[in-house]
């Protein structure tokens, strides 16, 4: 069950991958199944998105970014 899997953080994930915390988000932020809170951009104020990355989802990117170029995806 999704809801109860782990779910990881931009932060937690991009010193797990040694990555910055800008290209975690743009890895993750259309990513289905990731959770998204936030705020929308007000007059004063810019707007805010929280990310929380669940492990199937860390997985399955992981995967894909591991995955030779060119090589066929198992099926």
């Amino acid at each position: 069950m999704a809801a109860l899997e782990k779910h990881f953080t931009v932060t937690e994930i991009a010193e797990l991958w040694q990555f910055s915390a800008d290209t975690v988000r743009a890895l993750f932020r259309n990513r289905p199944g990731v959770l998204k809170v936030g705020t929308g951009e007000t007059r004063h104020k810019r707007p805010y998105l929280s990310l929380r990355i669940p492990e199937s989802v860390l997985q399955q990117v992981h995967a894909e970014l591991r995955a030779v170029p060119g090589q066929r995806k198992a099926a």
